[in-house]
């Protein structure tokens, strides 16, 4: 089995940080890319006025993420990524313990969504309560599909990424990214909207935050290996 890190996992708790207030709006749509997030650090609060484990910081959305969640930066970058082909810069996000959680205190509304590569058929949930709890709002199933008819970025073996999405009532406050740990990558994930990156359907979307990093993608390598057994 292909695997985004090898060998050594990095180890997180299962509790899911609970988010500040935020000044956004709930029709607001947010984009987060996760450039700036550091190789395999936990992002922890980077989008919530904090910092990721290793000290970086990005624009507060009021966005918590588990310690279970990190970052990882592709292996032609400089990280240990086994990734290519990603929707946005050189970051993904991606987990190795347990599930990842993100809670955004604030709520929004309309829809979510995001980019995924994936090695196995998972899952992600939406929740109207903090920390997967509450009314389960929608579900978004993900395929096996990581590795089908890729192109152009020659290194990187989770490389077909899918914009995968969903509308529902109400206000949602958590997200729940189940499946296999270290098979799933995320990137661009997407408050307020159906479509991934925001669209044409999001007459004023929020600026990308500056400095962010692409979902830790579990294909993560360890030291300077960019392809895992």
């Amino acid at each position: 089995m292909k695997f985004l890190k090898k060998s050594q996992l990095v180890k997180g708790t299962a509790a899911a940080m609970l988010l500040a207030a935020s000044g956004f709006a709930q029709a607001n749509v947010i984009v987060l890319d996760f450039e700036g997030v550091g190789d395999q650090a936990n992002i922890n609060d980077f989008y919530n006025g904090g910092t990721d484990s290793m000290g970086n910081s990005g624009t507060d959305y009021g966005i918590g993420f588990g310690s279970n969640t990190l970052g990882i930066i592709d292996a032609d970058a400089g990280g240990t990524g086994n990734f290519a082909n990603e929707p946005s810069a050189d970051t993904v996000m991606f987990f190795l313990t347990g599930t990842a959680v993100l809670n955004y205190s604030a709520g929004f509304d309309t829809g979510f969504s995001f980019f995924y590569s994936s090695s196995t058929v998972a899952s992600v949930f939406v929740y109207d309560g903090l920390d997967a709890t509450g009314n389960l709002l929608a579900t978004l199933d993900l395929s096996a599909q990581g590795f089908d008819n890729c192109s152009g970025d020659p290194n990187g073996q989770f490389c077909n990424w899918s914009p995968v999405g969903a509308s529902f009532a109400g206000t949602a406050y958590s997200i729940d990214f189940g499946g296999t740990v270290n098979q799933i990558g995320y990137d661009d994930i997407t408050f307020g909207s159906a479509t991934a990156g925001g669209g044409d359907d999001d007459p004023t979307p929020a600026p990308a935050p500056a400095g962010l990093a692409l979902l830790g993608l579990g294909l993560a390598l360890i030291g300077r290996k960019r392809v895992v057994a």
